[in-house]
């Protein structure tokens, strides 16, 4: 059987790290701690689970960096990731349990389902995912070809049937926001994977001033000319955003058009129709409402291509005391 190392970073998580830690103790081999500076009951909480190794680590605004250093503190055959938020329930500590005992040598990272998104009004817009969550600690490189022979470097990856609970206390976008902008005013860059999770979390956790704040780091991908499409399309989407919350008319229409004219999507529906609602003009809103549920996908947030569009023909149809067109719209919300 092999031997599992719990690897977590944490930081006042007083209210839930027992619930997580208790739903993991005994698959458990060796529990590491990495504290980023909790002010609460965390560490003695952590430090209540026999065994459990506890560690310090200065945050720098870097989760990948307090992570490897929670992975440098493994022994273990394999490590395993948690985060406080997350608990297995028993017919999944059972899966687990069976995995421990049956794994194979060969498999060097164990995807589990992340699951229970949508319920905590997290920044997905998935329900569930597959997401590694078990890596082996030690590597073995293996040569493979006959002639010309090369270095395996293709992880062996195994797909498990373990769902984790996600369930988080509070939203994390101003914590991520905070990063975000940090990383761009130093100057280090944003990777295009990182930036969509920025442009992602702005639209569906962001209150107008993250939008504000965002403005000139998107803004720099939207005019890239040699930028990938896909991104130079999310960055417009912010920017026009960006310039709607500002009032600059101009811009807005200006970045807003370039989305529209490579393939509307919802959230720029929606935002042409926030343009026109704020103008009161509820008629030319309801058409942009309308192609946001019906004629458009989303590209970054689900609520925009469905319950918001929808509460916002809803108000659109009250405005203009169209209240039967309104009661339409209510009952199919109703239904989502």
């Amino acid at each position: 059987m092999i031997r599992i190392s719990l690897c977590m970073i944490v930081k006042n998580e007083e209210k839930i790290l027992k619930r997580c830690l208790d739903s993991v103790v005994d698959l458990m081999d060796e529990l590491i701690i990495v504290d980023t500076g909790s002010t609460d009951r965390t560490k003695e909480i952590a430090a209540s689970y026999p065994g459990a190794k506890i560690y310090d680590f200065t945050w720098i605004g870097d989760f990948a960096a307090a992570r490897n250093f929670a992975f440098s503190k493994a022994t273990g055959d394999y490590i395993y990731s948690a985060d406080a938020d997350e608990v297995l329930d028993e017919e999944n500590r059972e899966r687990f349990r069976i995995l421990k005992e049956a794994m194979l040598p060969e498999i060097e990272i164990v995807q589990m389902k992340y699951a229970n998104q949508l319920s905590f009004g997290t920044v997905y817009n998935f329900d569930e995912e597959y997401r590694p969550k078990l890596f082996k600690r030690v590597r073995n490189f293996i040569w493979e070809g006959a002639v010309h022979e090369t270095i395996l470097t293709t992880p062996v990856i195994y797909d498990s049937d373990i769902v984790i609970l996600h369930m988080p206390e509070n939203m994390h976008a101003s914590r991520d926001f905070e990063i975000f902008e940090k990383l761009y005013k130093k100057g280090e860059g944003i990777s295009k994977r990182l930036r969509t999770m920025y442009a992602k979390e702005l639209f569906i956790a962001g209150e107008d001033e993250d939008f504000l704040r965002a403005g000139d780091c998107f803004l720099e991908a939207a005019v890239n000319p040699a930028g990938d499409a896909e991104e130079v399309k999310e960055a417009n989407l912010v920017v026009a955003a960006a310039s709607r919350i500002a009032g600059k008319t101009e811009d807005f229409f200006k970045y807003a058009m370039k989305v529209v004219a490579d393939n509307a999507c919802s959230e720029i529906c929606c935002e042409l129709g926030d343009f026109y609602y704020e103008k009161g003009d509820f008629e030319e809103a309801v058409i942009w409402y309308y192609n946001a549920h019906y004629e458009t996908e989303p590209m970054l947030c689900v609520r925009m291509a469905e319950r918001e569009p929808l509460e916002k023909l809803i108000c659109c149809y009250e405005k203009l005391g169209n209240f039967e067109e309104a009661l339409l719209y209510r009952q199919e919300l109703e239904r989502i």
